[in-house]
């Protein structure tokens, strides 16, 4: 397919005002539904002007802290589709899971054990939100949906708890981890995120690329949804988020290089393509984890950066 700069300029647009103050309604209905169940709530934060990455803290008594936070595309102003739901996070502060080195247990740290599961806190969450909004919350397998109507807007709850990776620390200071959050399927197993170094990685990579990391994310998102209307199977294999981990990856010069977004997408493309042998180092956009951490995610990475490549042409 051909694009015109005009055409990328309209994939690149970021969020508009309307959509931020949709965040920003989001997060306050979950602040309100806890603050209902006895929670003290701070005033709600922007952390940058350059996102709708909103945050509120609660508390209840002197050992219930809870950190309530917009997550995913919205938070990084990479969000390329109308009317998608507003992921928002809720943390229990209180209680943190732990990833040690060999050898080491607990009791290096002083750590003890807490009553509190991850179950539970979904529960607690999910009265809460019943108690709000009543027939419209329905319980999923990660995340607690709220449908919105024509004043509300659609929200996905994801209650987890921190996470505290000690594999590199020798010396048993608490204090010396990378930070997580562990969400707990109801469906068993758990999923280790980071979406708070997601979120500042982002931000930082977009200041050090004159802003146009963000541009080309929703220019590359744009793209994987073009080609899941035209049929292109590996389109339908990656996520939003592995798009953009993807670009993620591509040095910072090769977003500066230009002023055109036609010769700056193409040259990002022709180095995802070039650099396929590296998609084992490549890091998810929260520079923690794999990216392609198995075969089939590789081999999927693979065919979508060629199909890609086969789609863009611009005039």
């Amino acid at each position: 397919m051909y694009f015109t700069e005009d055409e990328l300029r309209g994939f690149a647009k970021p969020l508009s005002g309307s959509e931020t103050e949709r965040c920003k309604h989001a997060i306050s209905m979950v602040r309100d539904a806890l603050k209902d169940q006895g929670f003290i709530s701070g005033e709600i934060q922007r952390i940058s002007n350059q996102d709708a990455a909103f945050v509120v803290y609660l508390k209840k008594g002197f050992s219930e802290s809870v950190t309530v936070f917009v997550q995913g595309s919205f938070a990084n102003n990479t969000n390329v589709k109308a009317f998608s739901d507003v992921d928002i996070a809720v943390i229990n502060e209180a209680v943190f899971r732990t990833k040690y080195r060999s050898g080491a247990t607990d009791a290096n740290y002083g750590f003890v054990s807490s009553d509190i599961t991850a179950q539970q806190f979904k529960n607690e969450v999910q009265n809460a939100l019943e108690a709000k909004f009543g027939g419209d919350v329905v319980r999923g397998d990660k995340s607690i949906k709220v449908n919105g109507n024509s004043y509300r807007v659609d929200v996905d709850v994801i209650p987890a708890l921190r996470f505290r990776d000690y594999s590199s620390d020798w010396s048993n200071n608490e204090s010396n981890y990378v930070g997580g959050v562990v969400i707990v399927p109801d469906s068993g197993g758990s999923i280790v995120n980071y979406p708070e170094q997601h979120i500042e990685l982002g931000r930082k990579k977009n200041t050090a690329t004159n802003h146009y990391y963000k541009k080309i994310v929703r220019i590359a998102k744009k793209m994987r949804l073009l080609m899941k209307d035209k049929g292109y199977a590996s389109a339908t294999k990656v996520s939003s988020f592995f798009v953009e981990s993807l670009i993620w990856n591509v040095p910072n010069s090769y977003f500066t290089k230009y002023s055109s977004l036609k010769y700056i997408f193409e040259d990002i493309v022709k180095w995802l393509k070039q650099n396929e042998v590296q998609l084992p180092q490549f890091k998810e956009a929260n520079g923690v984890k794999a990216l392609c951490s198995e075969q089939t995610t590789l081999d999927d990475a693979a065919d979508f950066i060629d199909d890609l490549s086969s789609l863009y042409r611009y005039l």
